[in-house]
């Protein structure tokens, strides 16, 4: 007789689904599970904005670019309060300090009625803060928290045994220093869509449908448009002369920063902004490119040394060969056969990086070649496989 299936919880203080890459990783983190053999339950917050009881194969059919089991998540929106948005930005920190604690407080009521016997992963401190001493409880860092009080919520968790799993190496890293008996935490990046390439349409045709000159290259930024990504960086580099011929296309971001770059990109005939996209058109726009770039800046840390780009891991099992800032954090899933490393901030270098990629179709063939190897095994099955593996997924939980 098999085991029953274990019953994740997956808890993160998010909207599901937004424009922020946040709630795209979410989704598939949470198929992921689903397709390790899971059954899978994603808490997110009930924020003003969110629609309420939209079935999960809508939600998740908005945030996932291919694949077809969207129903696969039992979705469970978290109460919490949510009047952020109603301040202007400079006086944000403390509502947004309330929204956390409130949704982290609702989170694990929820969690000790409706699922004792499960597995517990939260992304949030406050989450992994309130169900410390539990057991089965772990929590995926992407990001140490800087504040005091929350590092000491973040070092009382851990120290209770709240088991942790960090985004990047240098989230590890800086865990250890928080913490020192949180050594040897295991590090599980972002990964891919096993889905993903077989949903890549022939190039001619997704330049056709996207409105593309069929002959002129193409450079793809597909991500957020917060400041520390460096798309700024990547606009003055297209103004440089050896990339006049190319078109720099940009897909993704909030509606207001979309506005700032439209305007900042004002009067530039070789930039073009289509903003965000439906997570069902980025196969066309991998499909179209010739190079992608990802241009962080050398600061904050979450840019240096803690962010998982979804963006690289899509880019490696297209077969999109990359020019990326020389980062920790990009160089903890990238060398020098899968990319091409610049100076982080410096736009001469990324211009004349992205044209020498364009000059060489041979190495670009080699780059993508070597980074569907470097994927192949990067699924997010087999991410989730790999954790619940480590937290001992072999638990007999109720299905």
């Amino acid at each position: 007789m098999s085991a029953p299936s274990p019953h994740v919880v997956l808890v993160a203080n998010a909207r599901m689904p937004s424009q922020r890459a946040q709630s795209v990783q979410l989704a598939q983190a949470a198929r992921g599970y689903h397709r390790a053999g899971a059954r899978v339950t994603l808490l997110h917050a009930r924020r003003r904005d969110t629609p309420a009881g939209r079935p999960a194969a809508e939600v998740l059919g908005a945030l996932l670019s291919s694949g077809a089991d969207f129903d696969c998540v039992e979705l469970e929106a978290i109460p919490c309060v949510d009047w952020i948005d109603l301040v202007p930005r400079r006086l944000q920190f403390a509502p947004a300090r309330a929204q956390e604690w409130s949704f982290g407080r609702g989170a694990a009521r929820w969690i000790e009625r409706n699922a004792p016997g499960a597995l517990v992963i939260a992304r949030d401190v406050e989450v992994a803060h309130r169900l410390r001493g539990r057991a089965d409880v772990a929590w995926e860092v992407h990001r140490v928290p800087g504040g005091r009080l929350r590092r000491r919520w973040a070092a009382e968790a851990l120290a209770a045994g709240v088991r942790p799993i960090a985004i990047s190496s240098g989230v590890a890293e800086d865990l250890a220093q928080l913490q020192p008996g949180a050594r040897d935490v295991p590090v599980e990046h972002d990964a891919v869509d096993q889905d993903l390439a077989a949903a890549l349409p022939d190039r001619s045709a997704a330049r056709q449908q996207l409105g593309l000159d069929p002959e002129r290259p193409v450079v793809l930024y597909a991500g957020g448009l917060l400041r520390w990504k460096g798309v700024d960086v990547l606009v003055d580099a297209a103004r440089d002369s050896r990339l006049a011929g190319v078109l720099v296309l940009v897909v993704g971001g909030m509606d207001r920063d979309v506005a700032a770059l439209r305007a900042r990109v004002a009067g530039t005939s070789n930039v073009r902004v289509d903003g965000f996209k439906p997570a069902g058109s980025i196969p066309l726009y991998l499909a179209a490119a010739d190079v992608g770039v990802v241009p962080n800046r050398a600061a904050p840390r979450i840019s240096s040394h803690y962010t998982s780009p979804l963006k690289v891991f899509e880019a490696l099992a297209s077969g999109l060969p990359l020019v990326v800032s020389d980062l920790p954090s990009l160089r903890d899933v990238l060398d020098d056969e899968t990319a091409t490393f610049v100076e982080a901030e410096d736009d001469v270098a990324l211009a004349g990086a992205i044209a020498a990629l364009l000059d060489d179709p041979g190495l670009r063939a080699r780059r993508a070649s070597a980074g569907r190897k470097r994927v192949e095994r990067g699924t997010w099955t087999a991410r989730a496989r790999r954790i619940l593996d480590r937290l001992g997924s072999a638990q007999e939980v109720p299905a």
